[in-house]
């Protein structure tokens, strides 16, 4: 199961964070075929946003048969593979690491000292 987290300053639409970080789930194996989704209610609740934005995200899963909802036994992961093209991942790498600089800046670290302590980090150089 994924931990879902919406960012309001990106200005990305909810809906579509929900349906990226399902796609991206799917095809990083973090979400497996058959797997269940917490319900639309459950997520909305959970996120503390409009239920309506939840089952928009869903609903446009579903017409691309990435998602399959069952009546009354709820929300599933669909067959199909998702593949996410390498110009998205590459721009949405991008735009975490702009977030990124641009937060570590305001706490004065330097560009080298997040090189450093991201390798410390993948067990990289000490």
């Amino acid at each position: 199961m994924i931990r879902f987290v919406l960012d309001p300053k990106s200005g990305v639409p909810f809906y579509r964070q929900i349906i990226d970080q399902i796609r991206y789930g799917i095809a990083s194996g973090s979400l497996k075929a058959g797997e269940q989704l917490p319900t639309a209610r459950a997520l909305a609740v959970e996120l503390k946003i409009n239920l309506n934005t939840v089952i928009k995200a869903y609903k446009e899963l579903e017409i691309q048969d990435v998602l399959q909802t069952q009546q009354g036994s709820g929300t599933f992961v669909g067959g199909i593979r998702v593949q996410v093209p390498d110009r998205e991942k590459s721009a949405r790498l991008k735009d975490i690491c702009t977030e990124f600089v641009n937060i570590a800046a305001s706490y004065g670290f330097t560009p080298e000292q997040l090189i450093q302590e991201l390798q410390r980090c993948r067990g990289g150089k000490k």
